[in-house]
Formats: C-alpha cells, sequence, structure tokens
C-alpha cells in the first residue's frame, strides 16, 4: 500500500475509497440520471379534468419499477466511482456511453411497465373498471418490438457497468489494489455480465414469438426471464472465490 493509499478509508465492501473526492466525470454522471429521471416522471400535459389526474395517478406504479431500475444503474455506477475513483480517458468514454443509453433507456423503460399494468389491470379488473394508460398493447408485434428494444436497452447497459469494471482490473497496478479487492472486481465485471446474456435470452424468446403465436399465458415470458438476475449474485460469488484462489497461489 503507498503512503496515500494509507489515508483513504476503508468501505464495508472491503475496497479503499479511492473516489473520495466528487470527479467531474461522476458529477456528469449524477446529473445525466437526474436528467433522466425527470423525463421518466415529468407529464406531457396538464390535466384537464379529475379523470385525466386519476389516469396519471394509475401510472405510478409503472413509474416507481421505472424509477427503482434507473436507480440501480445510477448506485452501480456511483459505487464503481466509490471504488476506483477513476477519470482516464477509457472511463470517461465508458461513462459517457453510460450515459447516452439511460437517456435512450428511459422511454422503452416507461412503456415497458406501463404496458405490463395495463395488461395486469385487464386480468385483474372488469372491463368497465380498467383504468387508461398512456401505454398500452395493441397486437403481438407490439409486444415483440417492445421487448427487443428493451432488451437492447438492458443489455448495452449492463454491458457497460461489465466493461467499467474489467477497466479497473487492468489498471490494478496503477490503482494498487489489493489481492481482494481484484478478485472482487472480477466478481462484479462477471455478474453484471449476466444482464447482456439474460437481455439476450428475453430476445431471443420475443422473437421465437414471431414464427409462432404464444398461448395467451406465454405472451410475458421474455420479461419474466430477467427474474433470472438473481443468479447474478452467486456468479459473482464464484467467480470472485475463484479469482481470489488464483492470486494466492500466485503471491505464494
Amino acid at each position: 500500500m503507498t503512503d496515500s493509499d494509507s489515508t483513504l478509508k476503508r468501505r464495508a465492501d472491503g475496497f479503499l475509497e479511492r473516489g473520495h473526492q466528487v470527479t467531474r466525470l461522476e458529477a456528469f454522471v449524477d446529473a445525466a440520471f437526474a436528467f433522466a429521471l425527470s423525463l421518466l416522471v415529468i407529464a406531457t400535459g396538464e390535466s384537464g379534468d379529475v379523470g385525466d389526474l386519476l389516469a396519471k395517478l394509475c401510472e405510478i406504479p409503472g413509474l416507481l419499477c421505472s424509477f427503482v431500475l434507473l436507480a440501480m444503474f445510477w448506485y452501480a455506477h456511483n459505487k464503481w466511482s466509490r471504488r476506483y475513483g477513476l477519470d482516464d480517458t477509457g472511463s470517461i468514454v465508458l461513462s459517457l456511453v453510460l450515459v447516452f443509453l439511460v437517456l435512450i433507456y428511459v422511454y422503452p423503460l416507461r412503456m415497458m411497465f406501463g404496458s405490463l399494468f395495463h395488461w395486469l389491470s385487464h386480468l385483474l379488473l372488469p372491463p368497465d373498471q380498467v383504468p387508461s394508460f398512456r401505454f398500452a398493447i395493441n397486437n403481438l408485434r407490439d409486444v415483440v418490438t417492445l421487448f427487443i428494444i428493451y432488451g437492447v436497452a438492458w443489455s448495452s447497459l449492463g454491458f457497460v457497468i461489465s466493461l467499467l469494471y474489467r477497466r479497473a482490473g487492468k489498471l490494478h497496478e496503477q490503482l494498487d489494489l489489493d489481492i481482494e479487492e481484484r478478485a472482487l472486481t472480477a466478481g462484479e465485471a462477471a455478474g453484471w455480465m449476466c444482464a447482456p446474456l439474460v437481455g439476450a435470452a428475453s430476445i431471443a424468446i420475443a422473437t421465437l414469438w414471431l414464427f409462432w403465436i404464444p398461448p395467451a399465458w406465454a405472451i410475458g415470458a421474455p420479461g419474466f426471464v430477467y427474474f433470472a438476475m438473481f443468479i447474478t449474485g452467486s456468479v459473482s460469488k464464484r467467480v470472485t472465490d475463484r479469482k481470489r484462489r488464483e492470486l494466492m497461489a500466485e503471491a505464494a
């Protein structure tokens, strides 16, 4: 450990907080995410009557789910910044790509969850009590198109986060990462690679619907695939343990 590292605070996750000062890059990414969240919730027009107000209130569950997913990617970049404090050209380029993708992701994200709750309302409520939603699915081709666009956006975001961790791993000497930090970095990179793999599986299933009309209960299958993201923690842990053993063997 260098003399400068001795003054750094050790985080609960085992990393030294190398990004203890907010860089211009991190500030810019934070501002971009804040702008994306404003695009998510700002209404396109004022309510004309109580019916319009109630229709907008019905969109709250979809907005909440969209907010949580955007916050997840923001937190992923924030954690990466706190751990490594990188502000080099490669990190800047990847962070700018992340910002660009987030701003694109807003609309399909909102449409995905808006359509989901519109579909659920048809299943749970009598037809005359289904509220009016801004986003609705009209046919199977709409379902396929939405899942493909969403899958591409989701996969791209996860892939960029994984690349950020891989870059930090390559710069381990410059960052003076210890064995545990290098192992955890490899685990994070592997865990985030689950996102593009799950997204690709969702896209493949959705594309299948173009050639085979699924039964009604299976139409949401491309969306249910995303529950496979729960394996991320297990994948990350396995890769971390393997990398730790490799590094300890090298050190010995």
